[in-house]
Formats: structure tokens, C-alpha cells, sequence
């Protein structure tokens, strides 16, 4: 995505900021007061996920939405910092470095990982995770996806083939692929992400260096107080990730939203809201 080109139609572009920290130049969106609240996409997402839960959490927070390394608008010439871990850390660095006191992440599947890795190192309280992506493959997608996940990122075409004929009618495709239905608006922000070489490449790279097996053996021992909300429709991570994860842990626990697929903050925000805003309080 071109900063200069295509941020002026972004979502919340009025919001948003560059900062740089490490071999990152951060795509971050900054609106209201209070409470520091840090919102993470999930993989091939941005901070338009978020355009309805942002206006809505600034009247009572600070909140603060990234893009995250390589993806959006957050540009980084390092594709060996995008596992979970290496991403955990620079945000961490990043939060460090700029000085935010955040007392609450959301985070929106993979994302989820990334919050709760956050939680260790930043002592954050609270973590929000809507469909979390908290598992690792099953069978033979365990060892096949990640070998063919790094197969693709390591094809300097892949990117360039996957955005070729990007249009709507794909966006659609991929996302009611996942369980959601959402507006034409959402959907022609999707339709862009598709559409940029860098954005794919940026999430092929996660995607090939995405590693679950340490922060599975840690659940235990996360202390963050944890809700996770789940679609009942999501066929991208089944609503028995959450509800597996959630035993494990020590304070977590998990809604179910009927009629809602993967994107559940998309489709129905103030359903999602509602359940945020009163874990928030408590």
C-alpha cells in the first residue's frame, strides 16, 4: 500500500500516523481519551477491520490500532521479523519506545496470539479476542501448510499471481469462504489489500513463519484476565479453539455469537461492543 497515494481513502486516515521503531515503519491510528486500548488485525487484515469499534471505544479510551510488519500501510524491509514472537517483541519495543501505558488488547484471530504474548511482556490486564487463532493445524495441514505456506513466500512471484484479477467479486469469495457476510464498504477494503503485491507478500511471510507450540505450552501461565468471542459460523478457526484454550487458562472465558462467521466485529460491531465494553469495565 502507498502511503501517499492511497491513504487519503483509508478508513479513519485522519487518524492515522508514522512512526518508526526498529526496521519498522509503523501504520498507526491514534482517537480518543482515557485508558490505553491496543487493537491488533489479524493476519492479511488492517486497521480498517476496526472502523466501527474504534469511534465507539474512544469515547471512554485511548485507542491505539496497528498494522502489523509488512501488512496495510506498515512498511518493513525485514521478513524474518514476522513470526509470532519476533512481532510480539517489536510492538512490545515499539509500545517502549513511545511510551504507552496500554492496559488492554484486542485482538482479532492471529492477532489474538500476539496480544497474549503482549500480555507476558508488556504486563498488560486485560486481553479481547474475537475468533482467536489459538491452534495449530490437524494431520497432515500440520506439517504440509507451513512447508507450503514458505514454499509461497519464498516465490518472489506468488504475490504478484495472487493479485492478478483481484477484484470484489474475489474479496467476497474469500471472506463469505470464512462464514461472514459483511458490507460493500468492508469489501472494497479487502478488495485493495488483495490487490497490493506487498500487502500478500507481508502475510505469506507470517503465514510461512507462524509458530503456535510455545505459546500453546504457556496458556497456563498467562495472568491477563481473558474474554475471547467467537462466531458460530466461523469456519476459518472453529468456536472449540477458544473454549480448548480457555480451559487452560487462568482466567478466561468464551462467547458465542450465533449467525456470525469469522469477521464477527464486521458483521454485527455492536453485539461485539457490548460484550468488550462490559468485560472492560470490570
Amino acid at each position: 500500500m502507498d502511503w501517499a497515494r492511497d491513504l487519503p481513502g483509508w478508513s479513519l486516515h485522519e487518524q492515522s500516523s508514522r512512526i518508526v521503531c526498529g526496521p519498522h515503519r509503523w501504520h498507526v491510528q491514534t482517537m480518543g481519551a482515557g485508558p490505553q486500548l491496543l487493537l491488533l488485525p489479524g493476519a492479511g487484515s488492517s486497521t480498517h477491520t476496526w472502523r466501527a469499534l474504534i469511534p465507539v471505544l474512544a469515547k471512554r479510551f485511548l485507542v491505539r490500532s496497528i498494522d502489523l510488519p509488512g501488512q496495510g500501510f506498515t512498511q518493513s524491509p525485514a521478513s524474518g521479523r514476522s513470526g509470532l514472537d519476533e512481532m510480539a517483541f517489536d510492538i512490545a519495543e515499539l509500545s517502549r519506545q513511545e511510551a504507552w501505558d496500554t492496559h488492554a488488547v484486542i485482538g482479532h484471530s492471529a492477532g489474538t496470539a500476539i496480544a497474549l504474548r503482549l500480555s507476558q511482556s508488556l504486563n498488560i490486564k486485560q486481553v479481547v479476542g474475537i475468533n482467536p487463532a489459538l491452534d495449530n493445524f490437524d494431520g497432515v495441514a500440520g506439517w504440509l501448510f507451513p512447508i507450503l505456506a514458505r514454499f509461497l513466500a519464498a516465490s518472489p512471484f506468488t504475490a504478484s499471481l495472487f493479485t492478478m484479477g483481484a477484484s470484489k467479486a474475489r474479496a467476497r469469495r474469500l471472506i463469505e469462504g470464512t462464514g461472514s457476510i459483511i458490507s460493500d464498504e468492508g469489501l472494497t477494503f479487502y478488495t485493495r489489500l488483495i490487490s497490493d503485491r506487498t500487502h500478500v507478500n507481508g502475510a505469506l511471510q507470517m503465514m510461512a513463519r507462524w509458530q503456535l507450540d510455545q505459546l500453546l505450552a504457556d496458556l497456563p501461565t498467562i495472568k491477563a484476565k481473558t474474554l475471547f468471542l467467537t462466531g458460530a459460523k466461523d469456519t476459518a478457526v472453529p468456536p472449540r479453539v477458544a473454549q480448548d484454550a480457555a480451559k487452560r487458562m487462568q482466567n478466561a472465558t468464551t462467547v458465542q455469537f450465533d449467525g456470525l462467521g469469522h469477521l464477527a466485529h464486521e458483521e454485527d460491531p455492536d453485539r461485539v461492543l457490548e460484550h468488550i465494553l462490559g468485560f472492560l469495565k470490570t
